[in-house]
């Protein structure tokens, strides 16, 4: 996401680059409870809810306001997140997402979701190498394993998730394939990126 923000700056964009969960000083309070493993015992429902509180919360200060300033919002994950995992993965169902999103996030749509793909489990691994060392060095202060720490099988279900939003939404939900280096994915990105803005 770094990248492409700094390849639409160098092109004269107005860019906000945010995350959710987080992205404002309350969400960040509730990614903390949301991304802890000591919080393992989190109902499915309740997980769900706090995530839609992040979301609202993040679409009020930091989304709304952007795209009102003519900003490039870059956002790592939404909504279609919440689908995977919620929806899929806990076995919540697709129903209750969308309809939480229409209500509590006014049915906000993003004009391009890229949905890396790569093999689930090389994907889990590395994040968790990535958390471990991010905790070790202190640059989070706490910990964000929860969801790693999750079975092959949830993961599977997540991606079936995402297969399903991008065969249902195709012109807005881009595959790029996340297989190859840093480098290669970087450059599918910004072919498509580019293709959308007509950069």
């Amino acid at each position: 996401m770094r990248k492409l923000a700094t390849a639409l700056r160098e092109r004269g964009h107005k860019v906000v680059e945010t995350r959710e969960p987080g992205g404002t000083a309350t969400g960040e309070k509730i990614r903390k409870v949301l991304l802890d493993s000591g919080t393992a015992g989190l109902a499915p429902l309740s997980e769900m809810a706090l995530m839609f509180a992040s979301r609202a919360q993040h679409i009020a200060e930091v989304i709304e306001p952007a795209l009102a300033a003519g900003a490039v919002v870059l956002c790592d994950r939404f909504t279609d997140s919440t689908e995977a995992y919620q929806g899929n993965g806990r076995r919540l169902g697709s129903d209750a997402v969308r309809e939480l999103h229409r209500v509590l996030c006014g049915n906000l749509q993003p004009d391009l979701t890229l949905l890396l793909d790569s093999n689930p489990h090389t994907s889990v691994s590395r994040a968790r190498r990535r958390n471990k060392r991010d905790s070790k060095n202190g640059s989070r202060g706490h910990d964000e394993n929860r969801f790693e720490s999750e079975t092959r099988s949830f993961f599977g279900r997540v991606r079936d998730g995402y297969m399903a939003i991008a065969k249902r939404e195709p012109g807005r939900v881009v595959m790029v394939d996340a297989r190859g280096t840093p480098g290669q994915t970087h450059a599918r990105i910004r072919e498509v990126v580019q293709k959308k803005l007509k950069m």
